[in-house]
Formats: structure tokens, C-alpha cells, sequence
């Protein structure tokens, strides 16, 4: 990963700029020793999208649609609002990445700049009351959500596959501090009932199919919202809350895009 580095080169120990930043470090590490220190090329390999423009608008579409499946579930409105909440704060992003494999999005990455050591020096001390810096996905995190996207797509779902499934990840009786729990697990086995007997027809000689969607599907719910709201909404919306806005988007908004 480090084949260019030079930061255990000679030249680079005797740098005074990398002197002033390895004393940085050092200090807020508790006095770590330079021979427990990370190599910095690797605290560097944070990752942007390499077209912005193009594939935040088609996130911003995809989440329109999730809320708007949420928003066309009678059974969801049927529940207590202090689920509802429960339900969506829990279970967005999976929906979300269900719905960028059925939109066929696909994104590419590239690693951002590393930040100015010369710019942290300086500042060193002086952030205290400024809002922090927004994080950067990780060039590893961004693999194992790629390569969740990647197996879905292999399973090459149907349009009511999807259906059915997305109903099983939302009423999740699962989620903590649920009032209906008991209603929300008869409705998550309706759901699992229903995409069982649309596997029948479509796939007869795939008896493993239904539990090979849903061990798929679980691995959706290890993916960070953080990871999701950093790489796809926090250029468009900044440092709004991502969750406060799909509240929003599904209790007042009728339609439309996220806005910066």
C-alpha cells in the first residue's frame, strides 16, 4: 500500500516540516514513541467521488424513492409515529442501498488529497469552538460497500423481489424501544411469506434462493450510515442532519431533491 513512501526515508526524518509534524503527532497520540506511529501514507488513503455532480443527484433520486415507498405503506402509517421514527432512523440506509443496486447506480472513487501538514501545524490548537472538519469515507469502506452493491447485483433481482424485500428490512420488530413490536413482526413475516411465493415461479429449481437473499440482505446493515451520508448527501447538504431531512421528506415533503 506504501510503495511510495518516504517516511522512514533519511531525508524525510531530517525535514524540518516533518519534524514539526512527527512532535505534532506524537503530542496527541499520549507521547507514543516514532516506532508505534502509523505511516501517515495510510492515514491519507481517504476517497472522494470522482464525479460528484452526477452521482449525487442519482442518490438524491434513489432516496426520493425509498421515502416514497415508505410514505405508500399503509401498514407503515398504520404504526405508532414514535416507530415510524424508530423504523426509518434504523433502516434507511439499507433500504437506500437496495435501491441504488435496483437503479443500477454504479460510482467511482478517487483518493482525496491529503490534507495540508503545514496548515495543520499552524492551526494546531486554534480549532477549539469551530466546527470540525467532515470526515472522508475510507478507500477500504468504500470496498466492502462496492462489493455488497456487487453481490446483490449477481442475484439479479426481480422488480416484486425487491418489493417484498425491502418490506422485510423495514419492519425490522428487532429495533429497539418499539411499541408495536408483535404488529411490526407479523407484517415483517407477511412480507418474507410473500417474497418466498414470488421465488417459487420465478426460480423452482433454486430452493436456496430465499435464504441466500436474506443472509445478502443482512450484510447491508453493516454498512455505517455515516459511510453513506459522508460519500453520497454531505456534499449536497453540508452539515445538515441526513436523518432529520428524510423525516421531513417523509412527513411534509410530496416531492423533489435534497437542496444544499
Amino acid at each position: 500500500d506504501c510503495e511510495r513512501c518516504q517516511c522512514h526515508s533519511e531525508a524525510k526524518r531530517t525535514a524540518i516540516l516533518y519534524t514539526l509534524l512527527s512532535q505534532n503527532l506524537t503530542h496527541s497520540r499520549g507521547g507514543r514513541s516514532p516506532g508505534h506511529q502509523r505511516c501517515l501514507c495510510h492515514q491519507r488513503r481517504t476517497v472522494c467521488l470522482r464525479t460528484p455532480h452526477v452521482t449525487c443527484q442519482a442518490a438524491s433520486n434513489v432516496l426520493v424513492k425509498t421515502i416514497s415507498f415508505m410514505k405508500n405503506l399503509p401498514s407503515f402509517h398504520l404504526l405508532p409515529r414514535e416507530d415510524q421514527l424508530l423504523l426509518l432512523d434504523s433502516c434507511w440506509v439499507p433500504l437506500f442501498l437496495l435501491g441504488l443496486v435496483q437503479e443500477m447506480v454504479t460510482f467511482e472513487v478517487m483518493e482525496t488529497p491529503a490534507p495540508s501538514m503545514l496548515k495543520k501545524i499552524l492551526l494546531d490548537g486554534q480549532s477549539k469552538g469551530q466546527e470540525p472538519e467532515r470526515t472522508q469515507p475510507t478507500l477500504a469502506a468504500v470496498q466492502r460497500l462496492q462489493c455488497c452493491l456487487n453481490t446483490f447485483w449477481s442475484l439479479d433481482l426481480s422488480p416484486k423481489e425487491y418489493a417484498y424485500l425491502k418490506g422485510a428490512i423495514l419492519f425490522n420488530p428487532d429495533v429497539p424501544g418499539l411499541r408495536a413490536s408483535l404488529y411490526i413482526e407479523s407484517l415483517q413475516r407477511e412480507a418474507q411469506r410473500a417474497l418466498q411465493e414470488v421465488l417459487q415461479p420465478l426460480h423452482p429449481e433454486d430452493q436456496g434462493r430465499f435464504a441466500r437473499i436474506l443472509l445478502i440482505a443482512s450484510t447491508l446493515k453493516s454498512i455505517p450510515p455515516a459511510l453513506i451520508t459522508d460519500l453520497f448527501f454531505r456534499p449536497v447538504i453540508g452539515n445538515a442532519d441526513i436523518v432529520e431531512l428524510i423525516v421531513e421528506m417523509l412527513y411534509e415533503i410530496t416531492g423533489g431533491q435534497l437542496a444544499p
